[in-house]
């Protein structure tokens, strides 16, 4: 009679686990729809983020770029002065390799609008990658040859 009993109470306590844990699919879905709509919010805001920032971003490092550019176009004037020839070479190489990353960092920057990619990482690197090559002009001038 106690393994009845028992069996009987063990029964009823676990159908009561598995009714009160149980959400009903209405509110699954509910809560399903909510998060969807929390997201799509979200996105839209970073959007209109992006959307706002990317113009004025656009337009100053488009102006750096072609800075940039003229700086290189300079370069290569001085570059092609007669001089020592190894030295003029290096530096030929040296110029090539900045004119190279410049067009790169355009390209990139016009890549940008068609993927959108994450904002806040795109302008992140582009930056770090825009300075970086500006201390590529500014170590022009030095001799790293020991």
């Amino acid at each position: 009679m106690k393994k009845i009993i028992y069996g009987f109470a063990f029964s009823a306590m676990m159908a009561g686990a598995v009714l009160t844990s149980c959400d009903s699919k209405q509110e699954k879905v509910e809560d399903a729809k909510e998060e969807v709509t929390e997201a799509k919010e979200e996105l839209k805001d970073a959007q209109q983020e992006v959307n706002a920032e990317y113009p004025a971003f656009r337009k100053e490092n488009d102006e750096r770029i072609a800075a940039n550019q003229t700086e290189i176009d300079r370069l290569r004037k001085i570059v092609a002065k007669p001089g020592e020839k190894p030295l003029d070479n290096a530096r030929r190489d040296r110029i090539d390799d900045i004119e190279r990353r410049n067009t790169d960092l355009r390209t990139r920057l016009d890549g940008y609008e068609t993927k959108r990619s994450n904002w806040d990482e795109f302008k992140r690197e582009f930056n770090h990658d825009m300075d970086e090559l500006g201390n590529s002009f500014k170590d022009m001038g030095k001799d790293n040859v020991k």
